[in-house]
């Protein structure tokens, strides 16, 4: 096939893998349907070459559309191809960085051999010493995933499901502990012995709502993924049912469901949240709203917490309050060392969102008429079940 046809192909065939901050898929049409654009955690965004080195599989995961089951057209690219057109359009200042991965074609260890492959032809051939992210595929040997981490400046093993139990209603030939934990343990092990491999970290990525798993069963594996293994981040995908898929008929994911997660992820992550506090968010059916940002519901189940003197809260105690984030907490305390705080119009300034924040803070002459009254609307508090230590307990 003309290398064209082969990367419409697989370029269309990545856009299952997520990459974006904001977990947003956009294609940059503007300068080609073979870039991506990631939006990165400060703002802005980096144009990235997303491709899959094969679309052959021998995994029959029923949310993809790459699965060993689909009748479609199976096509691959050698690493020398796939370097070479990477620094065409790089070289055009069209990209500025590399995400690379791939179906399995035999086995794993064989295909990210290739992949090696086409990222050390980049870094020593060509000298490109920029951002790529690579894809560790599930069942890859401990060889492979340490060249990856020599080579890569980040690295991602996709868990797709929270548990075995779910893992094993997507998938009859992936294995959750060996396939897929495994080698996210030696990342971490790799680069303990060495802090310069892997900066930007590893990561995973989860499918929402493939295989019937609730909001509950997602975060508190994020959560013990952080913990024990140093995750960078968790990705979330919304599922999407592929045509001719096991899984054709079933409704897609709400996009919503999908931004409520990373939210609720953002808490855990940036603000500091404790799972319980996170659990708070989640309804009686394990699940968070699509109508309400899951701080909010927090605040609102906590009401002893609440006013908080803006004055003298603490960094944390600020971030607790509904519209004000790491950066306005920051501009809070500075500005309140040179002087108290007396008006809603200074918080505004500080790009504090005041609709939100006025109802749970205090400060010495505060008008009534500034005062809100959402707190008196305090949801019933579910029976919050403990979140379970360890990686393992929660995996089953």
């Amino acid at each position: 096939m003309e290398v064209q046809d082969r990367l419409e192909t697989l370029v269309t065939a990545a856009q299952f893998d997520v990459c974006s901050y904001s977990g947003v898929h956009e294609v940059n049409r503007a300068s080609s349907r073979f870039i991506f654009r990631a939006t990165l955690p400060g703002g802005g965004s980096m144009s990235l070459f997303k491709v899959l080195l094969t679309n052959v599989c021998t995994n029959d995961c029923a949310y993809c559309a790459n699965q060993m089951r689909r009748d479609i057209r199976r096509i691959s690219f050698l690493p020398e191809e796939l370097a070479k057109i990477f620094m065409q359009l790089h070289s055009k200042r069209m990209v500025q960085g590399l995400f690379l991965s791939s179906g399995v074609a035999g086995n794993a260890s064989r295909t990210m051999e290739s992949m090696i492959k086409t990222v050390a032809i980049l870094r020593h051939r060509y000298q490109f010493q920029g951002y790529i992210h690579l894809k560790i595929l599930p069942g890859a040997s401990f060889d492979y995933v340490e060249e990856g981490c020599r080579l890569a400046t980040r690295v991602s093993v996709n868990m797709e499901a929270p548990t075995i139990e779910h893992l094993a209603r997507l998938s009859s030939r992936k294995d959750l502990y060996q396939g897929i934990l495994e080698p996210m343990h030696w990342v971490k092990k790799i680069k303990a012995v060495d802090e310069r491999l892997v900066p930007s970290g590893q990561t995973t990525q989860f499918v929402v709502g493939a295989a019937g798993e609730t909001d509950r069963d997602i975060l508190r594996t994020s959560s013990a993924l952080y913990n024990e293994l140093e995750l960078r981040r968790v990705y979330f995908s919304a599922f999407r049912p592929v045509k001719n898929s096991p899984l054709e008929g079933q409704r897609p994911t709400p996009p919503l469901r999908e931004h409520r997660l990373y939210q609720t992820d953002w808490l855990l992550r940036v603000y500091g949240f404790t799972p319980a506090e996170v659990e708070l968010a989640l309804g009686k059916t394990g699940n968070l709203s699509l109508g309400r940002d899951p701080k909010l519901t927090i605040a609102q189940r906590q009401p002893w917490l609440f006013p908080v003197d803006v004055n003298i809260a603490s960094y944390d105690e600020l971030l607790r309050v509904p519209g004000i984030g790491p950066t306005s907490a920051k501009r809070i305390i500075e500005t309140r060392r040179d002087h108290s705080i007396y008006s809603v119009e200074q918080l505004r300034k500080m790009r504090v969102s005041v609709r939100k924040t006025v109802p749970y803070i205090w400060f010495q002459g505060m008008l009534t008429t500034e005062k809100e009254t959402q707190l008196s609307f305090i949801p019933e508090i579910d029976d919050i079940d403990e979140p379970k230590p360890t990686l393992a307990a929660i995996l089953g």
